[in-house]
């Protein structure tokens, strides 16, 4: 078998359709400065009967974003520093419907286009209530690698429903998940840090349990290969069709808390296209198919990895290596 160079891709005006863009789409923009791009990942649920948590990816840091700004329909309620990723939005009314959408501003002050619509339905206030919900079971945790954390709990009770649970690092909320939800990822941590976690529970009334047992977690020091953050069950193929070869990808995405939209795909260890989901990402098994070019007998060595919402990099898939056939 022999090998070549990684092959040139599609012409970029195939790539750029509803499902995918790629780095060269991107330099068909027009020339000068341009806006910071939309927030991707974007999502929205009910933290309590008068509030709702926004999160979202952040935006590529080329150019710089200052902050991001958060609007309720057409009305912007929140701005938050470019670090920041995620709010509560307060106020709300119970059982009400939102939509939210967030734009980022760069730091010469100008504002991107707006994310894609999200929806979000506060639950019913019922009778005055004022009880609050149970601590939350032992917390346990597993630091894995250098910057993501896992996180797990048992459930609290409540004599209506637990709406949602926030995650503290440190006494301050970091996070915030549904209430059906008793486990968490963290990322976007330091290496060789030592962190303390606690959670707690808020129902529909806005009320909030007392903080669970701090579990503390250390970081492992230095670079990992981020294994933690990696895709999994990543199979490679060949598919030969009038004449020319693609790689037949599929995997299931990374197990982080937000959503994945964007993947680097390498052949060879060297960077080869971005893939970036231009709908709703697959929660399950995703697929993805590339041209290689038509010449038979050469071989690829094939890996992906994730963008997290927090903006780094995941971990590799395993490699898989596959042929051109004659």
């Amino acid at each position: 078998m022999r090998r070549v160079p990684v092959p040139a891709l599609v012409p970029a005006s195939l790539l750029c359709g509803s499902l995918l863009l790629t780095s060269a789409c991107a330099m068909e923009e027009s020339p000068g400065r341009r806006p910071p791009p939309a927030p991707p990942g974007v999502t929205a649920e009910a933290g309590s009967a008068t509030s709702v948590h926004v999160m979202w990816n952040r935006a590529s840091d080329e150019p710089e974003i200052a902050a991001y700004e958060v609007y309720r329909g057409r009305t912007k309620v929140k701005s938050v520093p470019g670090g920041e990723h995620m709010v509560d939005i307060t106020r709300l009314r119970p059982s009400t419907t939102y939509v939210f959408t967030v734009r980022a501003r760069d730091a010469t002050g100008d504002l991107g286009p707006p994310s894609t619509e999200v929806r979000a339905t506060t639950p019913a206030a019922g009778p005055t209530d004022r009880r609050t919900p149970t601590r939350p079971g032992r917390l346990g945790g597993k630091a894995v690698g250098s910057r993501v954390v896992r996180l797990s709990w048992g459930p609290s009770t409540d004599d209506g429903d637990v709406v949602s649970y926030d995650i503290l690092q440190g006494g301050s909320k970091i996070h915030s998940v549904g209430g059906g939800q008793t486990a968490a990822v963290v990322t976007g941590l330091r290496p060789g840090t030592r962190y303390s976690f606690t959670v707690r529970a808020r129902d529909a009334a806005d009320n909030v349990s007392p903080v669970s047992r701090a579990v503390r977690l250390t970081t492992a020091p230095g670079a990992d290969d981020g294994r933690g953050t990696a895709p999994t069950g990543f199979r490679a193929g060949i598919r030969r069709a009038d004449g020319a070869y693609s790689v037949e990808l599929s995997w299931l995405p990374p197990r982080v808390d937000g959503v994945i939209t964007e993947y680097e795909i390498q052949l060879d260890r060297r960077r080869a296209t971005s893939l970036v989901w231009g709908g709703t990402p697959p929660r399950g098994r995703a697929a993805h198919s590339f041209y290689v070019g038509r010449e038979s007998g050469v071989s690829y060595r094939v890996r992906i990895r994730a963008k997290l919402p927090d903006g780094t990099w995941g971990g590799f898939s395993a490699e898989r290596t596959v042929t051109t056939e004659g």
